[in-house]
């Protein structure tokens, strides 16, 4: 048996492999049929040194004919759209002073978000909360587009309007206009903030109300709630201490505090989502708007890694009904070794039960999140 590397270009992502690819000494790494999902999975598999049997391939190539190559062409995937949303939001922030029709940029943008949120918002809820492995520099766009995705889920959940929560969608998209890449620095850098930091920070909210109104913002609700997104009905907010805030503000404010608190920063790991929650409970009384996120956020949100009765490890990965019993894709046997097929448990029945969670990570940074929910794209596409 006569091998040959496998060419990088030999490999389409979303499509079953027609070979079967093995290593230099010829132990089988991956068997024919096995879709490759992702650019880190294919880096992985080429780093090891994939190989394939030189007369399997020619074989193959024999019976290929030119139809079949023109359908191995990967759908979208909802991962890989998500993943290019902070670049583009960087990209539509970028020079503003030359922009002339950033309205409708921006409209079209937020429509972009809610169609991936349409087809799934359970994978918009576990990108927010696994962040581990997002570069810190994009965080203000990051951090932006996360708490985009929550204010989405609580406004729908409280009834709004479809315009206020599109309105509601792009305050929190433009609430941090002015400092976005201010932000990032700030996520990565290992001191304590800085004078000057904190004086761009404490006058964000008029700047960017100010940057939307010269971009041709005239919308009042978005303004408003930009404006007074960090504002407190006791006067301790800023940048005004006014005390009528209004209800958009509020559930802004509240998303944007919930995603802060689960986001890593050099300087500090991330709370757990558990944590995160129940800081936002005790913060509000118990009121409408930290008891509707519990409800549509979850106990055990999409993103959590959770260990279960059965004595495996999962990730959370489909809210239900139930608060504290979603659907979970076990990536451990009950012993706790890595499996290689990943299994859905519905944590109602006992014996899958979530017991807690489980905060080492060292499973989760080679685990593509396309092998929990299988290869997800947009409806209408094949």
């Amino acid at each position: 048996m006569k091998f040959i590397r496998l060419p990088r270009a030999k490999v389409l992502l979303g499509t079953p492999l027609t070979w079967n690819v093995r290593d230099e000494a010829g132990n089988l790494l991956l068997s024919k049929g096995h879709v490759v999902s992702t650019e880190s999975q294919l880096d992985q598999l080429l780093q090891r040194g994939a190989f394939v049997d030189v007369e399997e391939a020619r074989l193959q190539a024999q019976t290929e004919a030119p139809v079949q190559i023109k359908q191995m062409v990967a759908p979208p995937n909802l991962f890989g759209l998500w993943g290019k949303t902070a670049e583009a939001l960087r990209t539509l922030f970028s020079q503003l002073e030359h922009k002339t029709d950033f309205g409708s940029q921006l409209d079209e943008f937020a429509r972009h978000i809610l169609k991936l949120l349409d087809s799934n918002m359970d994978i918009g809820i576990f990108r927010a909360v696994r962040q581990e492995n997002q570069p810190l520099f994009y965080y203000g766009y990051t951090h932006a587009i996360h708490t985009a995705v929550m204010c989405v889920l609580l406004s729908r959940h409280l009834r709004w309007a479809p315009a206020q929560v599109t309105s509601l969608l792009k305050a929190a998209l433009t609430m941090n206009l002015s400092i976005s890449d201010l932000q990032g620095q700030m996520a990565a850098q290992d001191v304590p903030m800085k004078d000057r930091q904190r004086a761009d920070i404490q006058a964000h909210p008029q700047k960017a109300v100010d940057l939307l109104e010269k971009l041709g913002v005239t919308d009042a609700d978005w303004l408003t709630a930009v404006l007074q997104h960090h504002e407190r009905a006791d006067g301790s907010g800023y940048p005004s201490h006014c005390t009528a805030v209004s209800d958009m503000a509020i559930a802004l404010r509240v998303c944007d505090v919930l995603m802060a608190k689960i986001s890593p920063r050099t300087l500090r790991a991330a709370l757990s989502p558990q944590d995160a929650v129940r800081q936002l409970y005790r913060e509000d009384n118990g009121g409408p708007i930290s008891t509707a996120i519990i409800k549509e956020f979850g106990i055990y949100p999409p993103g959590n890694f959770v260990k279960l009765a059965s004595g495996e490890l999962g990730i959370v990965v489909q809210r239900t009904g139930n608060a504290k019993a979603p659907v979970v894709a076990v990536i451990t046997d009950t012993a706790g070794r890595p499996v290689s097929r990943t299994v859905r448990r519905d944590t109602a029945q006992a014996e899958f039960a979530i017991t807690g969670t489980h905060s080492d990570l060292a499973l989760l940074k080679r685990l593509p999140p396309e092998r929990l929910y299988g290869f997800s794209n947009l409806p209408g596409t094949p």
